[in-house]
């Protein structure tokens, strides 16, 4: 069992930053949480794709609607995966979600329990 909880959600205006966290606790092995990706979903609107990060950190992917705004990163001594969020939009409101797969994974197994992210403009 992996569990997820995340931080770092709040209020920010149109062009604010904000740097959310994913700490891992229960099986944080390579293999367990070999790629963390993090998820959004708006209101009325169905989950989506936003980033995600290998364990090695070497591949990263990202929507296209975040590419050069969003950064996720990880450091796997604290077992905390990260997104930096900045040039912050109205459209990037919406609660965010952590999310690993195993390393010979073929979906997201975990989640968490998503934190919000508000963006006013």
């Amino acid at each position: 069992q992996v569990q997820l909880v995340e931080s770092g959600g709040g209020l920010v205006h149109t062009g604010g930053s904000l740097r959310l966290s994913c700490a891992a606790s229960g099986r944080t092995s390579s293999t367990y949480t070999y790629t963390m990706g993090w998820f959004r979903q708006a209101p009325g609107k169905e989950r989506e794709f936003v980033a995600s990060i290998t364990w090695s950190g070497d591949n990263t992917a990202y929507t296209d609607s975040v590419k050069g705004r969003f950064t996720i990163s990880r450091d796997n001594a604290k077992n905390t995966a990260y997104l930096q969020m900045d040039s912050l939009k109205p459209e990037d409101t919406a609660v965010y979600y952590c999310a690993v797969k195993s390393r010979f994974g073929s979906a997201y197994g975990y989640w968490g329990q998503g934190t919000q992210v508000t963006v006013s403009s």
